[in-house]
């Protein structure tokens, strides 16, 4: 697999959409690499992984698939061929029969860290305040405001599905560890890394 025709997908996580990955997508288009991003609808792991399949679809030769926070379960329940390799940006990686929850809810919560839980519609939001307190405390306050006012709640139901054998035991794969992330703690990060 030559850098010059290997494709990248990237699949956002909970709370966002492909937007997300504008500024990754741009560079990697500065080296020339074709990256496009899944949109996921966070309806259920199901709908995901079928948004993911119809995006791989799309593009042409091996991938390396990308996938952060939530998007690591997706990323490692795609059967599709073309995929070459995985690589998980502070992603959940949940082991055969676990679910997204069993490795978010594994450790103590950061201090800032908001309290989820679904609302009347099993639907998870974030409060506003979580954009800047932990989901992204590193950006702007724009872009925190743009977060906030533009999240997509995720599907309670969608971290409770236990997954089948992950791609992550089949085809290399890398886990960028966020030792200051706030949402996912950096030591269950390095557990399903080290896995």
């Amino acid at each position: 697999m030559s850098e010059s025709n290997v494709g990248v997908v990237l699949a956002h996580g909970a709370w966002t959409d492909g937007s997300s990955w504008n500024k990754v997508i741009a560079g990697l288009g500065s080296e020339e690499v074709k990256a496009v991003a899944a949109p996921l609808p966070l309806t259920s792991l199901a709908d995901d992984i079928t948004a993911l399949d119809r995006t791989l679809e799309l593009v042409d030769g091996p991938v390396v698939l990308v996938g952060h926070a939530y998007a690591g379960a997706v990323i490692a329940s795609t059967n599709d061929e073309k995929v070459a390799a995985l690589v998980y940006i502070a992603a959940l990686a949940p082991e055969q029969g676990e679910t997204v929850a069993d490795v978010f809810y594994r450790a103590e919560p950061h201090p800032q860290a908001p309290r989820i839980a679904p609302d009347r519609h099993e639907l998870i939001w974030l409060p506003e305040d979580a954009f800047a307190n932990a989901f992204a405390q590193n950006a702007s306050g724009q872009e925190q405001a743009q977060l906030a006012a533009t999240q997509r709640p995720l599907v309670a139901a969608a971290i409770g599905v236990p997954v089948g054998r992950p791609a992550w035991k089949d085809r290399p794969s890398w886990f960028l560890v966020a030792e200051e992330d706030r949402m996912i703690p950096p030591d269950t990060q390095r557990f399903m890394a080290r896995r």
